[in-house]
């Protein structure tokens, strides 16, 4: 009897051990992020839909076929000795999002042997009842409307609502430095503006109508604004695109948004905008844009020659749009050329990029490399431009940048749902030797889930999601900057940030899994209870204190509402088999077909001969000629690829606990 109570003692102190270290991960400090991991941490599971790797998930894009995901980084023949052996009586690795159960029942005790659940999979992955599913959508609509109303009320024609004191804001003309407004706010009612193609998915064609009407009528960039050349193109150039494309497709799929007499307005208003951001990408040695323009004057005299990755290297998919649209290269060239010397200036060790760079010299200023402020849409835009272009090169740097990404900035156990160790992390480290440069994250990071679902990296999407909803059901939001090594809000503030909100609506299309509609139904509740105010909804100034900000700022109708709204709205058009449709990365829908694929000046010259094109087009003060070319918009749509549904286990739910301190 001896060596079986030795036996069970040793099984208690296993199990002691490994519930500790959960607990020190939601309740105190966790001390094993800082421990490099010098392996492919999984990539070996991913695959693209050509399929060159054992896959863990079946990928799902919006569009785009023929698509070759990352490969597996290549270890060295002692990280390959390190791999433990499988040994007589191993479990066989887990399914999709599942994890193996003798692993997790032995450390959670949450698995009943005939397989029943337990509180945490009766609690988060319980049916979401149709009724609520309906009342939820409803509440998502009315959060949009009472924002858009007020903004419409008490703001219009100014960019911005001040929703506690209902009124209009517009730039910051005492304070030209105050670039925090004036990098946004342009004079050109950028809240409406960027609302557009959120009235169309709703549904709403009689106010869609109406705002595009009272945009072609009312706004114009003949301004003397001095602006940010990424928030100008991705928050009104891209809106202005999409609300084109809304209104020439010939299907017209979110009912009547045509408009009488419409002689493609937005797209010459979109060109007119472009014109005007086009001498950021001029005089500048590394072909990488300045920062800001004045939308009548051009760069200012005293303009900053450090700009951020993100900003400089995130213009290619609506300037690339703007281009196949009006059969003119110039516009995507430029981008183009940005991305490319951006790609070529980055660690020859690493493969990763910095957050800030000198335009003139191509030197790093600023050395931190990570997925948040400075360089999220960097990588987001290498991958959705070749889901939109099909471009091969920028699929190449995409999955090169992804392997760079899993082998220097994750942290945590090696694989997602096995292991010991802390869970799958994305830290800040240097961009030439990969070490850890601090311990918070932003919440710019929590797309990244989002970008994962894209390429088929379902597993850790679901586990780095776990990661910030977490965060939010601490505070009933998301703070700007956490630290997760003290588990305190390191920059407390909260915008109304729609990052999270999209992630969560694209793992519930991959999945199915009502875990994530009662995600957003937290989302929704947190927002309603702790940001709405009498003419909309504030920034929270602090997430613990929940005091406030007077500011709406235009993403929070742009993207939050909108994808919180299709989360739930099940048969909304966007989700119809047949329709593919891609969002920019603030939001704005474009449907994916064969026509932005063409790029007909590449028939005639080659890629050297593009260049001296566009530098010769680039240097004429006479405006380029407006050839637009409608035709075939809308047909021969590539369709979804397979979707699935995965089981969420109670792992997920049980480690949110963990990590929020409620267990």
């Amino acid at each position: 009897m001896q060596w079986k109570s030795l036996v069970l003692g040793l099984l208690l102190l296993r199990l002691g051990l490994h519930g500790a270290l959960w607990l020190a991960f939601g309740l105190g400090p966790s001390m094993g992020f800082y421990q490099r991991f010098p392996i492919s941490f999984g990539l070996q599971n991913l695959k693209g839909i050509e399929g060159r790797a054992a896959s863990s998930a079946p990928p799902y894009w919006l569009g785009a076929p023929g698509v070759r995901g990352p490969q597996p980084s290549r270890r060295t023949p002692a990280e390959q000795s390190s791999r433990p052996e499988k040994g007589p009586g191993t479990p066989e690795p887990p399914g999709p999002g599942m994890c193996p159960k003798s692993y997790w029942a032995s450390l959670l005790g949450g698995w009943a042997p005939g397989g029943g659940v337990d509180e945490y999979e009766r609690r988060y992955s319980s049916a979401f009842p149709p009724q609520l599913r309906a009342q939820m959508r409803d509440l998502a609509r009315g959060m949009f409307a009472f924002g858009y109303d007020n903004y419409m009320a008490h703001a219009f024609p100014e960019d911005e609502l001040n929703p506690i004191h209902c009124r209009g804001r517009g730039p910051d003309r005492g304070n030209p430095s105050n670039v925090n407004i004036n990098d946004v706010l342009g004079n050109y009612s950028l809240t409406l503006v960027d609302a557009l193609d959120t009235l169309a998915i709703m549904g709403n064609s009689s106010e869609f109508q109406k705002a595009v009407k009272l945009v072609i009528n009312t706004v114009s960039f003949d301004k003397d604004s001095t602006v940010q050349v990424f928030e100008a193109t991705i928050r009104v150039l891209g809106s202005l695109l999409s609300a084109h494309r809304i209104i020439t497709d010939s299907e017209q799929p979110f009912g009547d948004m045509t408009i009488k007499d419409y002689d493609n307005e937005l797209l010459h208003m979109a060109r007119d905008l472009a014109l005007r951001l086009l001498p950021a990408f001029e005089n500048t040695k590394t072909g990488i844009p300045y920062p800001r323009v004045n939308l009548k004057s051009g760069v200012p005299p005293d303009s900053n020659n450090e700009t951020c990755t993100a900003g400089a290297g995130s213009l290619l998919v609506e300037f690339g749009i703007l281009s196949r649209l009006l059969g003119d290269s110039t516009f995507e060239w430029v981008a183009r050329r940005a991305v490319k010397a951006l790609w070529n200036l980055r660690s020859n060790y690493t493969g990763l990029l910095g957050n800030v760079i000198n335009i003139q010299t191509g030197t790093w200023v600023g050395r931190q490399s990570g997925l948040g402020a400075g360089l999220d849409s960097f990588y987001e835009y290498l991958l959705k431009s070749y889901i939109l272009f099909g471009e091969d090169d920028d699929l190449e740097m995409f999955n090169a940048a992804y392997r760079s990404i899993q082998t220097f900035l994750r942290r945590g156990r090696r694989a997602c749902n096995e292991g010991e160790g802390d869970p799958p992390l994305y830290v800040n480290v240097n961009m030439f030797s990969g070490q850890m440069m601090n311990t918070w994250i932003d919440s710019l990071q929590a797309f990244f889930p989002g970008l994962q679902i894209l390429i088929g990296d379902v597993e850790n999407a679901i586990c780095l999601h776990a990661f910030y909803y977490a965060i939010w059901k601490r505070f009933g939001a998301l703070p700007e900057r956490y630290n997760w090594q003290l588990q305190v809000p390191e920059t407390p503030f909260y915008p109304l940030r729609p990052e999270l909100v999209e992630s969560t609506y694209l793992l519930y299309q991959a999945t199915k899994n009502p875990f994530y509609l009662h995600v957003g139904m937290d989302i929704l509740q947190s927002l309603e209870k702790h940001t709405k105010v009498k003419c909309g909804y504030a920034t929270l100034h602090h997430v613990i204190e929940k005091s406030k900000e007077d500011r709406m700022e235009s993403f929070f109708l742009s993207e939050t509402c909108k994808y919180l709204y299709l989360l739930f709205d099940e048969e909304n058009p966007v989700h119809q088999s047949g329709n593919g449709y891609m969002f920019t990365t603030e939001g704005h829908i474009i449907s994916v077909d064969k026509y932005l694929r063409n790029s007909p000046w590449k028939k005639s010259l080659s890629e050297e001969e593009v260049g001296e094109h566009q530098e010769e087009k680039m240097s004429r003060s006479k405006p380029l000629e407006l050839k637009v070319n409608t035709s075939g918009l809308n047909c021969n749509r590539i369709p979804d690829e397979r979707r699935y549904s995965l089981p969420l286990k109670s792992i997920y739910m049980r480690q949110i606990d963990q990590m929020v301190g409620l267990i």
